[in-house]
């Protein structure tokens, strides 16, 4: 016996990969609908050797599903997730506008899933940034080991992480700079992206952190331990897919680097790829199509007492997003729906 499910934003590159990703894990489905905004309505979308046609959200009735996953803008998601949720269709949702709601779970199942429990509250569940998603995989079983105190995190996060017209900036701005008169000046994001990076990701804040910053440090801090002071500066790179982290990790307990890498090793959704050679680690272009989070470059940080410096690469478009929003639908088939 399978759900009826509903995928929102099925064009976006987000949306299709969800489609993409419940296919190849054999999501147990009956029936299916693929939802976008109105000038889509009739675009079509692979679900495994289907193909779905886009019907139009707006208007769109959700009683008798039973999964909605959004994979939209807030303004969408602020307009048609609570009356899915009213209809009693349990709403997993990416956008972000519920991250930091205290009756709402905020899921990575890996590290989290538990949390599963409170789901029937408001009948919408919360994915995390793509950022988050790939920190708190890495953090959590070091955490459990030593306790964390601080951590300093740089992300490196691709394009893709800001839409499809941004990959397009990306690519256009590349070519025009080597075509004289045919320059793109940026529109979707404040500096030149090509052979550039850019240190603002999200609106700027009073304080000088940014939007996207401030909320990896509460979506962190909801998920992982309240405890946990985290430092963080989001740069955006010329990136199509795939987004990396520095951490520096400092513990109240002194945990060797060997040890480390061996609980990242037995770690669910991680793989280590760790050698001190040349090209012995992970690039954001490896990661592309995988569902594992990797680790590298994990090291001694001599400059505290029980420091750890870690290298974290994924897929922003797959574990970031959709791959955990499945998981999520899994993790509530399993234990709140029963019927997975």
């Amino acid at each position: 016996m399978g759900y009826n499910i509903v995928v929102a934003g099925a064009t976006g590159d987000v949306g299709r990969e969800m489609l993409n990703i419940l296919a190849e894990r054999e999501f147990p489905v009956d029936q299916i609908a693929a939802l976008a905004s109105r000038r889509s309505i009739g675009t079509e979308v692979g679900f495994g050797d289907k193909t779905l046609k886009c019907r139009d959200i707006d208007g769109f009735d959700f009683a008798g599903w039973d999964i909605a996953l959004f994979a939209t803008d807030a303004e969408t998601a602020r307009a048609h997730a609570p009356a899915a949720a009213r209809a009693g269709c349990f709403v997993i949702d990416g956008s972000g506008v519920w991250s930091t709601d205290p009756d709402v779970p905020l899921i990575v199942p890996e590290v989290n899933a538990a949390a599963i429990e409170n789901a029937a509250k408001k009948h919408i569940i919360a994915g995390p940034l793509g950022a988050v998603s790939q920190l708190v995989v890495a953090l959590k079983p070091l955490h459990d080991r030593a306790r964390i105190r601080r951590v300093v995190l740089s992300t490196y996060q691709s394009v893709s992480d800001a839409g499809t017209k941004a990959m397009d900036e990306l690519w256009n701005q590349t070519k025009g700079l080597y075509v004289p008169g045919q320059e793109v000046e940026p529109k979707e994001f404040p500096r030149q992206i090509a052979f550039n990076v850019i240190p603002q990701i999200g609106d700027f804040m009073e304080d000088g952190t940014t939007r996207e910053e401030w909320q990896i440090v509460a979506e962190t801090k909801k998920i992982l331990d309240p405890k946990i002071r985290l430092a963080v500066t989001c740069v955006r790179v010329p990136v199509f897919v795939g987004q990396a982290e520095s951490l520096n990790v400092e513990f109240q307990d002194f945990l060797d680097e060997d040890e480390a890498r061996d609980i990242l090793r037995e770690a669910p959704g991680l793989l280590v790829i760790d050698k001190h050679e040349d090209g012995g680690y992970i690039t954001p272009i490896e990661s592309v199509g995988e569902f594992a989070t990797f680790v590298s470059r994990i090291r001694q940080d001599s400059t505290v007492e029980n420091g750890l410096n870690l290298w974290c690469v994924s897929d922003n478009l797959r574990k970031g997003a959709a791959l955990n929003m499945v998981q999520i639908a899994e993790l509530l088939g399993n234990r709140v729906l029963g019927k997975g």
